[in-house]
């Protein structure tokens, strides 16, 4: 693939950036987009030799959320990550957290990308939950807690649909005779540790739920469509 083909793939990633849930498309035609253009840049790297891929740029890209505690992403961002062969890390802004993706060009633009449409569709499946007969039924004290129950759920299942795509997508890869992982994270950890940063693993602090809520998120997060070869909710 040349250089200009290169560049007609990122254009391709931005234009599917840009193919929001405001701009016409569902929350489940987004997030086959995201699967969809995954499928191009998987294609794109097993054209190149390993000489070729070692010589691809890193680049960061950060999703900002604009919230100076955690979120519900924060469940799913390393699923993300791994889903597009990138790290990530978090950082304090002065108006809140942001994840930063670290890879090669096109993997760290599709992370971002994922990370918009996946907040997106957690905000959006909330509010459908909130007019819903079964969040009615809890009392206005305990609503807060099945809010955070229901987004915790949806993304703990978009994180496990994430982490099998990713599966057989490697498999699928590793089909054609060559395996892509090792040699995306030779590149990515070669890189990162130019940057010299000091990262450092924070526990997960204990979350309460509500199990009805919980299991509705769960299931809202089955029912997006990740994958064009997976049944989920499509526009009509």
């Amino acid at each position: 693939m040349s250089a200009d083909d290169l560049d007609k793939l990122h254009a391709r990633i931005q234009a599917l950036r840009a193919k929001t849930t405001a701009n016409g498309c569902t929350e489940a035609e987004a997030l086959t987009a995201a699967a969809k253009v995954a499928e191009l840049l998987d294609r794109y790297d097993l054209s190149l030799d390993d000489v070729e891929l070692r010589a691809e740029p890193c680049t960061q890209r950060a999703f900002e959320t604009g919230r100076k505690k955690r979120v519900p992403l924060d469940e799913c961002i390393g699923a993300v990550a791994d889903f597009c062969d990138c790290v990530v890390w978090r950082e304090k802004t002065p108006t809140g957290f942001r994840h930063v993706f670290f890879g090669l060009r096109a993997d760290a633009e599709v992370a971002q990308y994922l990370a918009e449409l996946i907040d997106t569709a957690i905000r959006t499946e909330l509010g459908h939950y909130k007019t819903s007969r079964e969040y009615q039924r809890f009392p206005h004290k305990e609503r807060h807690l099945a809010n955070g129950s229901f987004a915790l759920g949806m993304v703990a299942s978009i994180a496990d649909r994430l982490h099998a795509l990713k599966d057989a997508r490697d498999a699928a890869n590793r089909g054609t005779g060559r395996d892509l992982v090792p040699v995306k994270s030779a590149i990515v950890e070669r890189e990162l540790a130019k940057l010299d940063l000091t990262l450092k693993t924070v526990p997960a602090g204990r979350r309460y739920v509500s199990p009805a809520a919980y299991d509705a998120g769960g299931a809202a997060g089955a029912a997006l469509a990740l994958d064009p070869g997976i049944g989920g909710k499509r526009a009509q």
